[in-house]
């Protein structure tokens, strides 16, 4: 069974197309500015037939066209990689494109394995400084670069994705570090820059949670545009969303 928390039909903010957007629940990081602090945690969700969600993408398959398809989201994905694979599996023979939107946190010979099996991998980098990313999410980047580094060296297509957190990851040194690591990568079709929102903070309200980054202002279109204008220093095509 795969533990679900919410599916979005016709989505077109993660990956190519419209898309079958499938939230999981469980994840590993921590990051303060979370928007769905509700699939944080192991257990909640909805225990779903894998069978119930090939049905919801071949019934759908007809709208996603050329570019479309299903993105697995979170939450974080590969928590439950073991249960993902014959979902995968079963999608590939189905002929439905296959996105994986992860933190790169996780790796295990299950996780590998969905990686080999997904078309397009949507990689969230939260920050590239160790110390910053740890104040950040409360985890090491360490896996999340070697992730990055296996997609690259085993040619599956990736694209970079960069939440733009004013005063905790839109620091100019970091993103060129970050460009300067990753730059040359062939592999990454594209880097969205993803503007800071709190648009979940209602959320963390619902849960009777503190929300840690109150009075954390929206980038302004200034602060958006220095980073792209880094970014594209580095990487050949960028987007911000």
């Amino acid at each position: 069974m795969i533990n679900v928390h919410s599916y979005e039909s016709m989505g077109t903010f993660d990956g190519p197309g419209l898309r079958l957007v499938v939230f999981l629940q469980g994840c590993n990081f921590r990051c303060l500015y979370c928007a769905n602090p509700d699939t944080i945690e192991a257990k909640g969700g909805t225990a779903t037939d894998p069978e119930e969600i090939v049905r919801m993408a071949v019934s759908q398959k007809a709208f996603f066209g050329k570019k479309g398809g299903i993105t697995f989201s979170g939450g974080e994905p590969t928590f439950q990689a073991k249960s993902l694979i014959p979902l995968f599996k079963r999608l590939k023979e189905k002929g439905i494109h296959i996105c994986l939107d992860t933190n790169g946190g996780l790796w295990n010979n299950d996780v590998e394995e969905l990686l080999e099996l997904t078309d397009l991998v949507l990689l969230d980098i939260k920050e590239f400084n160790p110390e910053h990313h740890q104040s950040l999410t409360g985890r090491s980047n360490e896996q999340t670069l070697k992730t990055a580094a296996w997609l690259e060296t085993n040619h599956k297509p990736f694209w970079l994705r960069y939440v733009l957190v004013p005063g905790y990851s839109d620091f100019e040194d970091d993103i060129r570090q970050l460009g300067e690591h990753l730059g040359t990568y062939q592999m990454i079709q594209r880097v969205e820059i993803l503007p800071y929102h709190t648009l979940g903070v209602h959320k963390y309200e619902a849960m009777n949670k503190e929300y840690m980054l109150k009075g954390v202002k929206e980038n302004t279109p200034e602060q958006i545009e220095k980073a792209e204008k880094l970014f594209r220093q580095y990487f050949r095509t960028v987007q911000v969303n």
